[in-house]
């Protein structure tokens, strides 16, 4: 992960001309929450079904595919072993664009 993280979904937010304090005011969760997803810093998140449902209400207050932003979760979170990346199944496009890492 970069140091910039997810860039995409940041972008994607601001676009939409919507802050982070006004997604805290109507999901109840944290600024410093919602920061972690956007930088991918999972870490800072209080994990299991917690971390996953943050990031569902944090998708869907942007209006983004909540499981394309679980999935990059999951990816980040479970790195697939070397001798299977060739089995993988490569990113669609559109996570290639918004998920810079």
């Amino acid at each position: 992960m970069t140091e910039t993280g997810i860039l995409g979904v940041k972008s994607w937010r601001q676009g939409k001309g919507i802050s982070l304090e006004s997604i805290a005011a109507s999901t109840k969760l944290s600024v410093r929450q919602l920061d972690a997803i956007e930088a991918g810093d999972f870490k800072r998140l209080p994990g299991g079904i917690y971390t996953t449902n943050y990031i569902r209400q944090y998708a869907k207050a942007i209006g983004f595919d909540e499981m394309d932003l679980l999935a990059y979760y999951n990816d980040a979170c479970n790195p697939a072993p070397d001798q299977n990346l060739a089995s993988q199944p490569p990113r669609t496009r559109l996570s290639n664009l918004l998920f810079q890492h």
